[in-house]
């Protein structure tokens, strides 16, 4: 398996974070790091990404806001979810 396709710790960390979350049926060890967390890749929809937003501010200590022009990018895949949350934690 290469690199892009292997999670990293923290990425694991994440796997785990909404698999747990959203108590999908998944194991996160399954979600491929750049796969699209929404839609065709693993299916999340828009209630999924929101449940996601409020249990990062809950667990990682700060606030995803839904009219971030940016959440197309952050949540496009575990990677970017990933490296958003360990850029922005306390």
């Amino acid at each position: 398996m290469s690199t892009t396709q292997t999670q990293t710790e923290f990425e694991q960390e994440i796997a785990r974070f909404i698999v747990t979350a959203l108590n999908l049926d998944v194991a996160p060890e399954q979600i491929v790091p750049l796969d699209p967390l929404y839609g065709d890749g693993l299916g999340l929809d828009s209630i999924d990404v929101l449940e996601i937003a409020l249990a990062v501010s809950k667990q990682y200590g700060f606030q995803m806001r839904s009219d971030d022009p940016d959440n197309a990018n952050i949540f496009s895949s575990l990677r970017s979810l990933a490296a958003h949350i360990a850029s922005h934690r306390v």
